[in-house]
């Protein structure tokens, strides 16, 4: 510990802080200790044990006691930091798993290039076996037993996963959805043994113990009745707008996180939101709901000197609009909220959202088309289909297909917008 900072460090009641002093006193206190040990405050979480060593302890018991999160918590949403991994809050406090499983990520990020997306995706397989290991195993230790250095016999070692995967077969009724989670786990126990972090893989083979096997199936996404139940249980203006982003405009997470005023273009024939880079290139979105709330919102805040014109402003000092793991835990509170456990045997998340938007969207093609049938049948066309292709302008069919989709998120939401 620095000199400079001893004595604050001592001097700081933790548990008589507000959220906003936590925040300004993390600043002012933890990171000169981060820098002064080569570590970058703003994209590197420190470690629990990092920050008992350091006289740190009681700032974890404040959050957890007093404000009712984790510091994975505090540091993405409240601190508004945004390493790749950091705000996720793993089923797990062992600090040598939380690194082992972060290498693995950023291994996949840095060498195979996978995008956030698909990160997201590996991140929330490997915590879902994480927690089936903890709760099948009572500790969430899960490098200790197949640690070059451990003392457990490896038989037991393997019996412990095996007991976490015996518990996930239980658990899901997806064979799709477990055959994926023992896919990222076996890579991410072989990648360990690559590292020389593991003496073994114990996931190696085990899918052929079970029957897994089922046809395939469409991604996860949420059904009207979920989306439905999101808004409705949205007490805020944040988190209506949130719903919105995701299901209504089917937005992606960092989206919805970096969404400005320029992004929204209202007097138009058809309002929309218009993006200069996007994931596939340059995009728009139609605005087919949700306007007012969203006018609301800007109008608001139009007064405020210090807005720069994004939707979901940062509260942290420095930093204009939220990170995308604010977006992600935003979206888990509310669907815990609201009740919504699993969908399709998997925990919710935003991208189910946007999904539940590219189904609406695709459906209201078919809807499309069985309204042509009448007209095909009158004209002597082969199918409806003919009618879509050669009869009719694309502006023609976008509109029609506008006009569907909007009368679907209208019944979704129970609103006569």
């Amino acid at each position: 510990m620095t000199e400079s900072t001893a004595g604050d460090v001592e001097s700081v009641s933790w548990t008589t802080l507000e959220i906003d002093e936590t925040v300004q006193r993390y600043w002012d206190v933890v990171a000169p200790e981060l820098r002064a040990d080569g570590l970058d405050p703003e994209t590197e979480k420190p470690t629990h044990d990092w920050l008992r060593e350091h006289g740190f302890g009681t700032l974890l018991y404040a959050l957890r006691t007093y404000h009712d999160r984790t510091f994975g918590d505090f540091w993405a949403a409240d601190l508004g930091c945004e390493s790749p991994d950091a705000g996720y809050d793993w089923s797990t406090d062992d600090d040598r798993t939380v690194d082992a499983l972060a290498g693995f990520l950023d291994s996949r990020r840095t060498r195979k290039g996978l995008a956030e997306s698909s990160l997201d995706t590996l991140r929330y397989r490997l915590d879902r076996y994480v927690r089936a290991y903890r709760d099948a195993n009572g500790h969430a230790a899960l490098l200790s037993p197949v640690a070059r250095d451990a003392e457990m016999p490896v038989h037991e070692a393997i019996d412990e996963c095996w007991a976490a995967f015996d518990r996930l077969h239980e658990e899901l009724d997806s064979g799709r959805t477990k055959r994926r989670i023992h896919g990222v786990v076996e890579n991410w126990y072989a990648h360990l043994v690559r590292r020389k972090r593991a003496r073994t893989n114990p996931a190696a083979g085990l899918d052929e113990e079970y029957d897994w096997r089922e046809p395939d199936a469409d991604p996860p996404h949420l059904d009207d009745g979920q989306v439905r139940r999101l808004y409705e249980t949205a007490s805020s203006e944040r988190d209506e707008l949130l719903v919105l982003a995701l299901c209504a405009w089917g937005l992606r997470s960092g989206e919805v996180a970096r969404l400005h005023r320029s992004n929204f273009v209202f007097d138009e024939d058809v309002p929309r939101l218009r993006f200069e880079e996007r994931k596939n290139g340059p995009g728009q979105v139609s605005l087919l709901y949700g306007l007012d709330p969203v006018k609301r919102r800007f109008a608001r805040f139009a007064d405020r000197e210090d807005w720069r014109g994004y939707l979901f402003p940062s509260p942290t000092a420095g930093r204009d609009h939220v990170s995308r793991w604010t977006v992600w835990n935003w979206f888990t509170d509310l669907a815990d909220e609201a009740g919504i456990d699993a969908v399709d045997g998997e925990n919710p998340v935003p991208q189910m959202g946007r999904r539940f938007w590219y189904d609406a969207y695709s459906s209201s093609l078919e809807v499309v088309v069985e309204g042509l049938d009448d007209i095909a049948a009158e004209q002597g066309s082969s199918s409806a289909e003919v009618v879509l292709q050669n009869y009719l302008s694309d502006a023609r069919v976008r509109s029609l297909r506008r006009e569907h989709m909007r009368e679907r998120l209208s019944e979704v939401f129970e609103d006569d917008e």
